[in-house]
């Protein structure tokens, strides 16, 4: 990449402070930032590296003032959110890489597998089963296995080791990282005296367009029907969701959560690290989900949440500053208690 601050600021639609001229052909963080390449100021708490930063061009919001005098070699470019600037031009570098091409050997593809070899790559030791169909553009890293009448859709980027089983369907612009797993079976036991009898898992994961999927994360087949991620979800690493749940359009979800079977989650909810939620409940529109919060029931849209069991994220607050006096407050308790006795 090579980029000037004025094509930079055509991109991005951002309000250039400074050398128009000024080059830059890398990224770098704002702590470390070296000449030619291109910062960000996003998080307020990182603005004293803007004054003594090294490098060419530096993204920064609208509001921004500086209260001291900034690098003589540093050109500004003003956008309303620099974080999202950011996004929107690094996937500007990603469009312009060319992207891989062919069938790498050796393969195995099936005679019954629909695509266009022109326009799709195939990493080596693939595996891709009968009657799959592959759109175009597709990338299929080294070590991946596609089962049976598996659909993949145009511009999706598969890495090595993915396991996608029989029967799932995978959207259009869709990344799947690392080591995923697609379609396994569902945790589905019926006790017998005392021994477990599996229930057969016959349905399938649907996954829609534009979404992203972690390294080593699990998406299990639903019993029957479907297992719904819908668009633009976004899932961290090593998370887990179970049979039949579905997750709404554009919820992002932070490593090790969990999801039990048959929730419902609604759409545009953040989920922090190491959450979880139990089966058979619904989680509606826009809800807040904190860091190792354990959802137990049903939670209403537009709310956030915290602790375990879940509770508003306001009153776990105001509860956390009593948690730390506990002890103390058991040995006043105590002491009450000894003084009402010898009273009496």
């Amino acid at each position: 990449m090579e980029f000037t601050a004025k094509e930079i600021a055509n991109i991005l639609q951002g309000k250039i402070e400074g050398n128009e001229l000024a080059r830059v052909n890398n990224f770098s963080k704002i702590d470390d930032g070296k000449p030619g390449t291109l910062t960000f100021l996003a998080n307020l708490k990182y603005t004293h590296y803007i004054y003594e930063t090294g490098a060419s061009i530096a993204l920064v919001n609208n509001d921004f003032v500086p209260e001291k005098t900034l690098p003589s070699t540093l050109t500004l470019i003003r956008v309303p959110n620099a974080y999202l600037a950011l996004a929107l031009l690094m996937e500007q570098v990603e469009k312009g890489k060319n992207r891989k091409k062919g069938i790498e050997s050796p393969v195995f593809v099936s005679p019954s597998a629909g695509f266009s070899p022109e326009a799709i790559y195939i990493g080596a030791f693939a595996y891709i089963s009968e009657h799959v169909a592959l759109g175009k553009n597709v990338e299929i890293y080294p070590h991946v296995y596609i089962g049976e009448h598996v659909t993949v859709g145009d511009d999706t980027v598969i890495y090595p080791g993915v396991k996608i089983y029989a029967g799932c369907s995978i959207g259009k612009k869709c990344i799947i990282h690392a080591g995923a797993v697609i379609g396994a079976d569902g945790f589905g036991f019926a006790k017998e005296g005392s021994d477990y009898k599996k229930i057969p898992q016959l349905g399938n994961v649907r996954i829609e367009d534009e979404v992203e999927i972690g390294a080593n994360t699990t998406i299990d087949r639903a019993v029957m029907d479907s297992t719904v991620i819908r668009r633009g979800v976004k899932l961290d690493n090593l998370i887990q969701i179970a049979h039949n749940v579905e997750i709404g359009e554009n919820t992002v979800i932070a490593a090790q959560t969990g999801i039990a079977g048959s929730t419902k989650i609604g759409k545009n909810c953040m989920f922090g690290g190491q959450s979880g939620a139990v089966g058979h409940i619904e989680i509606g529109d826009n809800v807040g989900v904190g860091a190792q919060t354990g959802i137990i029931g049903n939670i209403e849209s537009d709310r956030n949440i915290m602790g375990m069991p879940a509770i508003n994220l306001k009153d776990f607050l105001r509860s956390s500053i009593h948690f730390r006096k506990l002890p103390e407050m058991n040995r006043a308790i105590e002491e009450l208690k000894k003084e009402s006795t010898s009273r009496f």
